[in-house]
């Protein structure tokens, strides 16, 4: 953590080996990104309508497309404090856990001990959730999963990485 601007940022580095040097990426999470509501997303208001409705089922599938950047996770995280109550067990699954959220079981991806998003949501779902949330689907068991877990009664929310929206 550190301050940048008055605002209390989230670093996340990555660095690799490379035949000219250390690669180094920093990714900078802006805490403030938490407190947003549906209208500061920039929807228009007939589709900010639409898509409030969608956020009111029972349950069914959400997907926020788009490439790395536009803003897929914070328009999950968006999502989820709209729809954040104490009747509502909310259980997500990252790969990180990016920002923590009140109220919210947030499982992190450790593949290295075979707990994956495929392994974490067939957990989550003994869990008795009403809304999951699968930060990413990288692979057809995951997209499977959480297609089938939308099937059976729970609103499930994800993202695909893709070039454009």
């Amino acid at each position: 953590q550190v301050k940048m601007g008055g605002k209390e940022v989230d670093l996340r580095v990555s660095s690799v080996p490379s035949n000219h040097g250390e690669s180094i990426v920093m990714r900078i999470l802006d805490k403030s990104a938490l407190s947003l509501g549906l209208p500061q997303l920039g929807f228009l208001s007939d589709d900010q309508a639409v898509f409030a409705e969608l956020l009111r089922l029972p349950d069914g599938i959400i997907l926020v497309t788009g490439p790395t950047g536009s803003g897929k996770t914070t328009t999950l995280y968006a999502c989820l404090n709209e729809i954040n109550k104490p009747d509502k067990k909310i259980i997500t699954v990252e790969d990180p856990v990016e920002y923590e959220l009140a109220g919210i079981n947030q499982v992190m991806v450790r593949s290295e001990v075979g707990m994956t998003f495929a392994a974490a949501l067939r957990s989550m779902l003994r869990q008795a959730p009403n809304i999951i949330m699968v930060g990413e689907i990288r692979d057809g068991e995951t997209a499977n999963i959480a297609i089938n877990a939308s099937l059976t009664g729970h609103l499930v929310f994800s993202t695909l990485h893709t070039n454009d929206a």
